[in-house]
């Protein structure tokens, strides 16, 4: 029986994990599809970013440390980003601490909150400050902001560096809403720069529960600095369902999976 192309991309990004190769013949045959079928498939996984593609095959690229910027990352599959930024929005309880970091899906739910009380909210984002601040004037919801300080990314417009963590580290926050450059079995959750992870990585420490939120380009995929493992991480909300080989490790670390629907 055949698969979707998006179950097939899970399932060479695994045997690329693992071998470091696919070859177009034997996954033509594994997944019961034509080799031109497979060979689509990879031209979408090489465009995202997770594999090379190679005479008969591909291999995984080299790791990349580049993230483009925050402006030119929010038109990257933007509604795919707005439903997984509705049902984390839904997360949210009046009376909640929370703590939101700098991407662009993590900018998706801070316009989504509403019908909210008392909400107290930490961010490091310039742009999901201006936005909370937005909605607060706008009586979309009540409570209060606090923009953690640091150095400014001004391509990524946030606030980051050893001021900031330091800061983070003297509160405690009941959930950490956290957006990814990757999420993978072996390396948990990672992202590209350096002080935004270490930023991102203060307010997992500092939260009872941590939120991560990844649509599909994200899976399987490794960035270049891990945050945390995924033992850290209580629950995922991505615009697919989780990949079935992923299915026992989440359930052995307690994730839970949110399928952000239409």
């Amino acid at each position: 029986m055949s698969i979707s192309s998006e179950e097939r991309k899970r399932v060479i990004m695994e045997q690329l994990k693992q071998e470091g190769q696919v070859k177009v013949p034997e996954l033509s045959h594994r997944f019961t599809v034509s080799e031109e079928t497979v060979r689509r498939d990879l031209i979408l996984l090489e465009k995202e970013g997770l594999a090379k593609r190679v005479y008969g095959g591909a291999v995984l690229p080299k790791l990349t440390s580049y993230e483009p910027p925050y402006l030119q990352r929010q038109k990257d599959k933007a509604e795919e980003k707005e439903r997984i930024g509705r049902a984390a929005a839904e997360l949210i309880e009046s009376g909640d601490t929370i703590a939101i970091d700098i991407g662009t899906t993590t900018l998706e739910m801070a316009k989504a909150i509403a019908g909210r009380e008392r909400l107290t909210i930490l961010t490091n984002s310039l742009a999901v400050a201006y936005h909370l601040m937005e909605s607060l004037n706008g009586g979309r919801f009540s409570g209060k902001i606090f923009v953690v300080g640091g150095e400014l990314n001004p391509e990524q417009q946030s606030l980051s560096g050893t001021i900031g963590e330091h800061i983070l580290s003297q509160f405690r926050v009941d959930k950490a809403f956290i957006s990814i450059g990757g999420i993978s079995l072996e390396r948990g959750i990672s992202d590209y720069d350096v002080d935004e992870t270490g930023m991102s990585r203060r307010m997992i420490e500092a939260a009872s529960r941590t939120i991560v939120l990844a649509d599909a380009s994200k899976l399987g995929k490794e960035a270049f600095v891990e945050i945390v493992p995924l033992s850290q991480v209580h629950a995922i909300v991505s615009d697919v369902a989780a990949p079935k080989e992923w299915l026992q490790k989440l359930r052995g670390h307690r994730i839970q999976w949110i399928e952000a629907t239409n």
